[in-house]
């Protein structure tokens, strides 16, 4: 696939290879050429192109999010998304490497916005620093080269998020499959999160979804899915029919 497109940047830090490849509409950041990272839509860098990103903003639905945490940049897409969507929502992203942020300034048309902090660290220690309760919605996409990062998977993880969520937060995990229901990791969840969803994508991507609070379903003809296909054109009643409860 890769072969298709033409490599337009490539920079090394200690860490491995970050490029960007372009294609005829698309533009894609990779750590290997085998993985996409990223991708946007060249004319609408605000859109996400991949499912399991587009799945990961369903909760916007329920929540009018003040704060949005987003754990790994990337090329920005998802923090694109979101300062595009709620012209009042505050985002802070923690990425671990400050050459992929200066690769989504540069090539990815990141918001250079007041309304958008990145901070360059661990997310580990990141979350252990942030107050309790101080941000609306996580969204956790910790992944190496070719890997989901092995933190995202700990039960230490799942605590920390739980006590900087607010007390109607949401947490919403690209995970690489669905965990155990009868596991640790699941009855972790459980221990925090009264409403437990998942989604899996078209690339086999499971989507996680944690709801502090039960909620009340989004209607196919309520007039709010309508004002934000509008705003985010993403086709969010066919992303919300392939959502699952978990039990």
């Amino acid at each position: 696939m890769f072969n298709k497109g033409e490599i337009i940047h490539h920079t090394r830090d200690a860490l491995g290879s970050i490029l960007v490849i372009d294609y005829r509409k698309h533009r894609v950041l990779t750590f290997n050429t085998v993985f996409e990272q990223s991708k946007i839509d060249r004319r609408y860098p605000y859109l996400p192109v991949h499912e399991y990103n587009r799945a990961m903003m369903l909760p916007s639905l329920f929540a009018n999010p003040g704060h949005v945490t987003l754990l790994g940049l990337g090329g920005g897409v998802m923090a694109n998304a979101f300062h595009h969507l709620f012209s009042e929502c505050r985002i802070h992203a923690i990425e671990l490497r400050q050459a992929v942020l200066e690769t989504a300034r540069e090539f990815f048309e990141l918001p250079d916005s007041e309304r958008l902090e990145v901070t360059i660290a661990d997310a580990r220690s990141a979350l252990e620093k942030a107050p309790p309760g101080s941000t609306d919605m996580i969204l956790a996409d910790l992944y190496t080269a070719d890997r989901m990062s092995p933190a995202q998977a700990q039960r230490q993880f799942v605590d920390q998020c739980a006590r900087v969520l607010a007390d109607d937060g949401w947490l919403v995990l690209n995970y690489h499959r669905t965990p155990d229901v009868d596991g640790p990791y699941f009855r972790r969840l459980k221990r925090y999160f009264a409403v437990l969803l998942t989604f899996r994508s078209k690339s086999n991507n499971t989507v996680v979804y944690a709801s502090k609070h039960h909620f009340q379903s989004v209607h196919p003809r309520d007039p709010i899915l309508e004002d934000f296909e509008a705003r985010l054109p993403i086709d969010w009643r066919r992303l919300m029919a392939k959502v699952t409860r978990m039990e």
